[in-house]
């Protein structure tokens, strides 16, 4: 198992195939933003999984597909079937905006993909038209629905938070991923590149407050899919909200994940620059073994912490660029 300086167990890889998106999200890319990575520079799909193939070797078992929006690389799907053949991989799942999931989510499913985390942040279109800069939510309600037709489970709904957007429609988002029986995520805005930070950060501890009196929500005792929500569950079970708090109620001691970004750059942490190029080795020639022991060196590399409080503008890339 692959350790940190700091005790901590890396088990979890989430690897962009791509930094393009067909969305433009306020809090992710900038509008007219042009300066994504050239297409040469991507990792190929050998590489992705030679990469990969090392992380499993080293006891990665849980991989997310990312982007970007992933659907946008051609043949998405063969690669996952190639990763899902992967001796150790246990578990990969994709984040998607899932405006292209009607057309491939059958595939994906067929394909090894076992769980798909859609973003949707409002269940009103025109809001949804403001926050992602164009008519999107027709698109990605279908998506879901062809999600949940072809068995993916569960799916879970990541909704960003913000006050004055979207903080008003908390609650019939709940009502909404209840009776569907999708899982809600509510996930606080970091501070990553300017729009991130000239987002509105809402505090979810206060969301939190409502939901349980309206809810009646418990706290929920089994682990959801090793990631760094926590949970809360309806007293009969049927139903799981989680809260991603970077910020108000930081996880990083129990931070079990990196970030392989479609240029071969892993990131060790969303809120610090630490950083290792593993394109070089991958047309360098380099060996499993030399690959492995890079794995090793870059892990070492990985932070105690993020600073997103103590220095917001300290990360100027945005999301996207990081790889979901």
């Amino acid at each position: 198992m692959l350790r940190d300086r700091f005790g901590r167990s890396i088990e979890y890889l989430r690897l962009s195939v791509t930094d393009r998106c067909d969305l433009r999200c306020t809090y992710c890319i900038p509008a007219g933003f042009r300066g994504f990575e050239e297409p040469e520079h991507w990792l190929t799909f050998d590489e992705m999984e030679r990469l990969v193939g090392a992380f499993a070797r080293l006891g990665t078992r849980r991989l997310r597909l990312t982007g970007g929006e992933p659907l946008l690389r051609r043949d998405v799907t063969g690669l996952a079937r190639r990763l899902s053949a992967l001796p150790g991989i246990e578990d990969l799942s994709m984040s998607t905006n899932a405006t292209r999931l009607a057309h491939h989510a059958g595939a994906l499913r067929a394909a090894g993909v076992s769980r798909i985390n859609v973003s949707l942040d409002s269940l009103d279109r025109e809001c949804m038209h403001r926050i992602t800069g164009r008519d999107s939510q027709p698109q990605i309600m279908e998506g879901i629905m062809a999600g949940k037709a072809a068995g993916f489970d569960p799916i879970k709904i990541n909704m960003v938070a913000m006050r004055g957007v979207n903080d008003g429609e908390i609650e019939a988002m709940a009502e909404f991923c209840i009776a569907n029986g999708f899982m809600l995520r509510l996930i606080e805005v970091m501070p990553m590149g300017a729009t991130g930070r000239d987002a509105s950060f809402l505090d979810l501890g206060v969301v939190r407050e409502r939901l349980v009196a309206r809810f009646d929500l418990v706290p929920q005792a089994e682990e959801l899919g090793g990631g760094p929500a926590r949970y809360l569950a309806t007293r009969d079970g049927r139903a799981s909200i989680g809260f991603i708090t970077p910020m108000s109620q930081h996880f990083c001691a129990t931070c079990n994940r990196v970030r392989l970004s479609v240029d071969g750059t892993l990131y060790l942490c969303l809120g610090q620059e630490e950083r290792f190029e593993f394109r070089p080795l991958l047309r360098g020639g380099a060996s499993d073994a030399e690959l492995e022991a890079a794995i090793r060196q870059a892990i070492e590399l990985k932070p105690e912490r993020h600073e997103f409080s103590e220095r917001p503008e300290k990360i100027i890339r945005f999301m996207a660029q990081t790889g979901g």
